[in-house]
């Protein structure tokens, strides 16, 4: 074989070793993602379990979970989220939809490369609820690890995925009224005072007497009392009515232990 013979025949022989090469790097990476897509396939939620882990590390330490709650009260809807700057926001929107996506001018406008541009939506309908709708985005929304292709009705609890982002969602439609506290109870609310107000409140120049009649005479109580110093020191806490209610307990307990 003369030189010139073997100056061609390295390069060539080069060349088929690198295709060779190239044909089992694929061969290589066709059976991971086959394995991967069997894994996917029968253990979906991993996917999520990882993708949660992935927020985490994005997040803030003083945000450690993400969401988005719809909220009802009669006619006025609006959603509190946290998904904005990693603050949590209240946002009304007039139409009732919450647009999501990477450009500033969604509603919800996040920073995140696996986004697109207008990536999905939150819709309430009128005595229906919140519906998830996708626009057609790169990399999908999940519901619960499921692909959404159509508006679908969100629950309460439901995970949602858009790109690399898992978040919770939670729907609150009722709001209650509960009873007023307790007026004992109130009382241990009362913020603790310091050594040099007890000094002052124990003073001479300080000391009152409150006088109530009983039928056997004059009942005294001294000013000197945890109760009543509270109530002159600490008035802004409580109404009128909530002072007066707590004085008329006061003396009464005074009066059933001296009489």
């Amino acid at each position: 074989m003369t030189e010139i013979s073997k100056s061609h025949f390295l390069p060539i022989k080069g060349l088929s070793m690198q295709a060779e090469l190239q044909e089992k790097e694929l061969e290589r990476r066709l059976s991971l993602f086959q394995v991967f897509l069997k894994l996917y396939e029968q253990h979906r939620n991993v996917l999520d379990d990882f993708l949660q882990l992935e927020n985490l590390a994005q997040t803030s330490s003083a945000v450690n979970k993400i969401y988005v709650q719809g909220v009802v009260e009669g006619s006025t809807v609006y959603i509190i989220t946290n998904l904005c700057d990693q603050k949590t926001q209240a946002l009304q929107q007039p139409q009732g939809i919450w647009t999501i996506g990477k450009d500033e001018s969604n509603g919800i406008s996040i920073a995140d490369p696996y986004l697109s541009h207008r990536h999905a939506a939150i819709q309430y309908i009128d005595n229906q609820g919140f519906y998830l709708i996708d626009f057609n985005s790169a990399n999908g929304s999940f519901i619960n690890g499921e692909p959404v292709y159509q508006p679908t009705k969100l629950n309460d609890g439901d995970r949602i995925r858009l790109g690399m982002i898992t978040f919770d969602f939670f729907v609150n439609q009722t709001r209650s009224t509960l009873p007023t506290v307790a007026v004992e109870l109130l009382m241990q609310l009362v913020p603790a005072r310091n050594e040099n107000s007890l000094n002052l409140l124990n003073s001479s120049s300080y000391q009152k007497n409150y006088k109530i009649q009983s039928l056997n005479g004059t009942l005294q109580i001294t000013k000197g009392s945890y109760l009543i110093d509270d109530l002159k020191y600490e008035q802004s806490h409580f109404t009128e009515e909530e002072k007066s209610e707590i004085l008329d307990r006061f003396f009464s307990k005074h009066k059933s232990d001296i009489l």
